[in-house]
C-alpha cells in the first residue's frame, strides 16, 4: 500500500465523512482537480497553504484505491504532485489524524509518515 495526504480543517473533512465523500477543497474544486501531498512533501504544503491554522486534520489514502483518477503532475518546483480528478471515496482513507501546531508554530506531523 502506497499513501498519500491531505490536510483539510477538521469541520470540512467531518462534513466529507458524515456526506460520505470528499469533493474537495475550494482550492480544489477551482483547479479541476482534489490537491494532495506524498509525504516528503507535507511539511512544505503545510507551511505554504495552512501556517498557523489550527484545527487541521491529516488524511492518509491508500493509492491503490483510486484508480487512473490519479494522476502525478509537475507543481511546485516541478516536483510531481499527486492530483485526483474524481471525488473521493471514504474507502480509500487509510486512517485520520490530528495536525497539531508545535511551540515554534510548526505543524507537527505524526510519526509514522
Amino acid at each position: 500500500m502506497s499513501l498519500i495526504y491531505k490536510i483539510s480543517p477538521e469541520g470540512a473533512w467531518r462534513a466529507a465523512e458524515a456526506a460520505g465523500v470528499y469533493t474537495g477543497a475550494p482550492v480544489d474544486l477551482a483547479d479541476g482537480f482534489i490537491h494532495f501531498s506524498a509525504a516528503d512533501q507535507l511539511g512544505e504544503t503545510a507551511a505554504k497553504h495552512f501556517h498557523g491554522q489550527t484545527d487541521l486534520l491529516l488524511i492518509a489514502v491508500d493509492t491503490d484505491t483510486l484508480g487512473d483518477a490519479l494522476k502525478w503532475e509537475p507543481s511546485r518546483g516541478g516536483a510531481l504532485f499527486p492530483h485526483l480528478y474524481d471525488d473521493l471515496k471514504m474507502n480509500a482513507v487509510v486512517w485520520v489524524k490530528p495536525l497539531p501546531l508545535d511551540a515554534d508554530g510548526r505543524h507537527r506531523f505524526p510519526e509514522e509518515l
